[in-house]
C-alpha cells in the first residue's frame, strides 16, 4: 500500500478542498432531528411525571404523597417506580446502542437511523394509549431503543460528511436539535397540563412527531462516503463525497478515506483492539466525557426540573412554566457553542463551563440547604433566584459539556475502530444517565442540598480533566487525529512509543502489524 502524505515539500499541511454545500447542510439537519427526538424524550418525561392526571392513574402512592400537608418536601416525589418509568428507557438505549454500532458498520448510518425513528414511533404510539404500567414501561424500552440507535448513528453520520474546518459547528446541531426537543416537550407540557383528564396522553405521544421527521426526511440524504467505500461501493463513494464537498478535485480525500477503509479492515475484532494501548487514550477520554456529562448534574436538572420546583413549593403550572423558562436558555446556549466551537476550541469551552456550573450548582445547594426544611414553603424570592442560577447552570452546559461530549467522541476514534469506540462512548452515557435517573429522587430524599454539592466535586474534577489530559481536536481532519494529536500530546504519546501503529491522518504503512490500532 502506497504512502500517504498530506503535506507539501515545504512542510506545510494543504487543506483538503471542500466548500459548505447545501447539500451538506441539509442532511445535517434532517440527520439533527435525531437529537429532536431524544430531547423531546427527556423534556416529556420530567413534565408528565409532575403532572397530577399522570400520578394519580400509575403513581397514587406519589400523587397520596405528594398533596400530605406534611409530607417531607424532599422525599414527596422518591418512589422506585417512578424513577424507573424515567430511567428505563436508558436500559434499552444501552442494548440498542451496541447493536447500532455494528448496524452502522455492516448496513451504513442512514438505514441505522431510520430503524431509530421506527422504534420511537412505536414506543410514542405504546405510551400515547397506555392503560397500565407495564405498557407504559414498554413504550419506554422502545423510544431507548430508538435513541439507541439514533445516538450512535446520527453523530457519526454528521462527523463524516462535514468539511473539518465546519465539522465542530455542524456537528453542534445535533446538540441544538436537542434542546428544542426540550423547550418544545415544556411547552406542550404547559398545554397539556390543564386538558384533563388525558391531556398526559398528548404529551407522550407527541414523541412520534420528530419521529416521523427523522424517518421521512431520511429517504432524502446521501449516505456517508466514508460508510459507502468501508462497504466495498467505491464509485457511489467518490460521486457522493463530490457531490458533498462541491467541487471535482477530491482525489486527497478520496484517498485518505479508501486508505484508512483499507487498514480498517485488517481490524477483525474493532471491540477487542480498542483495549489495546494504542487505542486507549480515545476509549479513555471518549468515555469519560460521556460520563462527567452526566456527572454535571445535567439529568438532575432536566429530567426532574418541574419536581425541582414543586419541591421548592411551586404549584404544578408554575412548576411547568419555570421549566419553560429555563429550558430557553440552552438552545440559545448551544447555538453560541457552534458559533465559537471552531473558533474558540473544545477545551476553553469546557473549562468555562465547569467553573460556571461549579458555582452555580453551589449555590443552589446553599439556598436549598440553608432554606429548605422538609416541611416549609421556600420563600418567592429564594425560588425566583434557584430559577436564575438554574438558567446560568443551563447556559454553560448548552455551549460545552452537552454539545461537545457527543462531539468530541464522533471525531477522535479512527476509522477502524470508530463504530465500536462510539458506542461505547454512548454506552457509558446512557448507563450513567440510568444510574443518575433511578437514583436521584432516592438521593434527595436522604442527602438532601447535599447531592447538588456531590456534583460540584465532580465538575471539579471535570474542568481537570479537560485542562490536562483533553487533547484539542478543532480543525483536524477526523482521519489524521492520531499524528497530529494523540501522538503529540504530553501523557497520551506515551501510548504509541512502542506501537507501530500502521496509520495515521498522515501516513498508511504498507503492512501494518496484524491487531493494532492507530
Amino acid at each position: 500500500m502506497p504512502e500517504l502524505t498530506l503535506v507539501d515539500g515545504s512542510g506545510v499541511r494543504r487543506d483538503l478542498p471542500a466548500k459548505l454545500t447545501w447539500q451538506v447542510i441539509v442532511c445535517t439537519v434532517i440527520a439533527a432531528c435525531g437529537g429532536l427526538m431524544f430531547g423531546y424524550d427527556i423534556g416529556i418525561s420530567g413534565g408528565v411525571t409532575g403532572m397530577d392526571m399522570f400520578l394519580e392513574k400509575f403513581f397514587p402512592e406519589v400523587y397520596v404523597k405528594k398533596h400530605q400537608a406534611k409530607a417531607n418536601n424532599y422525599c414527596k416525589f422518591n418512589s422506585q417506580l417512578l424513577q424507573l418509568f424515567t430511567s428505563s428507557l436508558y436500559l434499552a438505549a444501552i442494548v440498542a446502542c451496541f447493536i447500532g454500532s455494528i448496524c452502522c458498520k455492516k448496513r451504513g448510518r442512514k438505514p441505522t437511523m431510520q430503524i431509530a425513528s421506527v422504534f420511537f414511533l412505536v414506543g410514542a404510539i405504546l405510551n400515547a394509549a397506555a392503560l397500565n404500567i407495564g405498557m407504559l414501561i414498554a413504550g419506554r424500552l422502545c423510544l431507548g431503543a430508538g435513541i439507541g440507535f439514533g445516538n450512535q448513528a446520527v453523530p457519526l453520520f454528521i462527523s463524516e460528511i462535514a468539511p473539518a474546518r465546519y465539522r465542530g459547528g455542524l456537528n453542534l446541531c445535533f446538540q441544538l436539535l436537542i434542546t428544542i426537543g426540550i423547550l418544545t416537550a415544556n411547552v406542550i407540557n404547559y398545554a397539556t397540563s390543564k386538558l384533563h383528564p388525558y391531556g398526559w396522553r398528548i404529551s407522550l405521544g407527541g414523541a412520534a412527531c420528530p419521529a416521523l421527521l427523522l424517518l421521512l426526511g431520511s429517504l432524502m440524504i446521501v449516505e456517508t462516503p466514508t460508510s459507502l467505500i468501508e462497504r466495498g461501493k467505491n464509485e457511489e463513494g467518490l460521486y457522493t463525497l463530490k457531490k458533498i464537498r462541491g467541487v471535482d478535485n477530491v482525489d486527497k480525500e478520496y484517498e485518505e478515506i479508501s486508505h484508512a477503509v483499507e487498514f480498517s479492515r485488517q481490524i477483525r475484532h474493532p471491540f477487542k483492539n480498542l483495549w489495546k494501548q494504542s487505542g486507549r487514550p480515545q476509549l479513555v477520554c471518549g468515555a469519560l466525557i460521556q460520563i462527567f456529562q452526566q456527572f454535571t448534574g445535567i439529568s438532575v436538572v432536566m429530567l426532574y426540573a418541574p419536581v425541582l420546583f414543586q419541591t421548592m413549593g411551586l404549584g404544578e403550572n408554575a412548576s411547568l412554566m419555570s421549566a419553560i423558562m429555563t429550558n430557553t436558555v440552552k438552545p440559545i446556549g448551544t447555538a453560541f457553542a457552534i458559533v465559537v466551537v471552531d473558533r474558540f476550541g473544545r477545551r476553553a469551552l469546557l473549562i468555562e463551563a465547569a467553573i460556571q456550573m461549579f458555582i452555580s450548582l453551589g449555590a443552589i445547594g446553599v439556598i436549598l440547604a440553608v432554606h429548605l426544611h422538609s416541611t416549609n414553603v421556600v420563600a418567592k424570592h429564594y425560588a425566583v433566584l434557584v430559577i436564575v442560577l438554574v438558567c446560568v447552570f443551563l447556559a454553560g452546559f448548552a455551549w460545552s459539556w452537552g454539545p461537545l461530549g457527543w462531539l468530541i467522541p464522533s471525531e477522535i476514534f479512527p476509522i477502524e475502530t470508530r463504530s465500536a469506540g462510539f458506542s461505547v462512548a454512548v454506552i457509558m452515557n446512557f448507563v450513567f444517565t440510568f444510574l443518575v435517573a433511578q437514583t436521584f429522587l432516592t438521593m434527595l430524599c436522604h442527602m438532601r442540598a447535599g447531592t447538588f454539592f456531590l456534583y460540584c466535586a465532580m465538575l471539579a474534577v471535570m474542568c481537570l480533566f479537560a485542562k490536562y489530559f483533553l487533547p484539542e481536536t478543532k480543525g483536524i481532519p477526523i482521519d489524521e487525529m492520531v499524528e497530529r494529536v494523540w501522538k503529540q500530546h504530553w501523557f497520551w504519546k506515551r501510548y504509541y512509543k512502542d506501537h507501530d501503529t500502521g496509520k495515521g491522518g498522515l501516513e498508511i504503512q504498507d503492512k501494518p502489524k496484524e491487531n493494532t490500532i492507530a
